[in-house]
């Protein structure tokens, strides 16, 4: 999938870690989102404390900016024709009400700064900008921006409504 390949690595890469989190090797949960009863996407979530070591720190030095007890989301959605529709919003809300549920308060996703569409349906689901960082030239030296889920009672009605 060509949108998928902007934002994230190499397939063998990205399988490569999808093996590594299915044997146990990683903490990383990984979840396929139905739409309809058929795969429409990936979202996954991670712990920041097990990536404060190399080689995440020298890929993203903004992990040790963040609190220690974070966890973080990632999500894709497959079918280029279901961007822009809510869907990324809609199934993040869903997720992280989850996440919440299992305890997890700081909850964090690390969008590209250039990630526009992903960017503007992570704040209608209630993410703000915690801080923008640069990754490792090694991946590009391009900037991400950290966003944290805003507590629930410092949302307003309009914003989760949006």
């Amino acid at each position: 999938m060509p949108h998928w390949r902007e934002w994230w690595g190499e397939a063998e890469t990205e399988l490569g870690y999808l093996r590594d989190m299915l044997a146990g090797r990683d903490t990383t949960r990984p979840f396929l989102f139905l739409l309809d009863d058929t795969p429409a996407g990936y979202i996954q979530n991670w712990y920041i404390a097990d990536h404060l070591r190399e080689p995440w720190l020298s890929k993203a030095p903004w992990l040790k900016q963040v609190p220690t007890g974070s966890i973080g989301v990632d999500m894709a959605i497959g079918n280029p024709n279901l961007l822009s529709k809510g869907l990324g919003s809609a199934v993040l809300t869903a997720f992280t009400t989850r996440l919440r549920s299992e305890g997890y308060e700081d909850i964090l996703i690390d969008p590209d700064t250039t990630n526009t569409r992903a960017i503007r349906a992570y704040e209608k689901a209630g993410f703000r900008t915690l801080i923008v960082s640069r990754e490792s030239p090694e991946d590009g030296d391009t900037s991400v921006q950290i966003m944290r889920l805003m507590p629930e009672d410092t949302q307003t009605d309009s914003e989760m409504a949006t």
